[in-house]
């Protein structure tokens, strides 16, 4: 059983900063996705058990940064350069199976446990 704990969330302005904490990766590939109301789970970035292997979308690459820290059993999402159109639920999930691909990593469909999720809100 794998239990992921998001924290990191809250308001803050257009050009800010957060990071986002996923306690309870374990050894297991860690997405993260994000979600506004009326909309489907959008895919943020992903990486393997390892950290030797990451994916960012493409609309935030140059502004989110993936990460993890095992000895921690924490994963991270790195957020710079915030956009009001950032503004979503943030939700991190595991993936327990034993091999990570890229186009496997950016279906939610994929991932066996979600974590409860965290706002974050940025105003222009």
């Amino acid at each position: 059983q794998v239990q992921l704990v998001e924290s990191g969330g809250g308001l803050v302005q257009a050009g800010g900063s957060l990071r986002l904490s996923c306690v309870g990766a374990g050894d297991t590939s860690i997405g993260w996705f994000r979600q506004v109301p009326g909309k489907e789970r959008e895919f943020v970035a992903s990486i393997s058990w390892s950290g030797g292997s990451k994916y960012v979308a493409d609309s935030v690459k140059d502004r989110f940064i993936i990460s993890r820290d095992n000895a921690k059993n924490t994963a991270y999402l790195q957020m710079d350069s915030l956009k009001p159109e950032d503004t979503a639920v943030y939700y991190c999930a595991a993936d327990t199976s034993p091999s990570w691909v890229v186009t496997r990593s950016r279906n939610p469909d994929e991932y066996d446990y979600w974590g409860q999720g965290t706002q974050v809100t940025v105003s222009s």
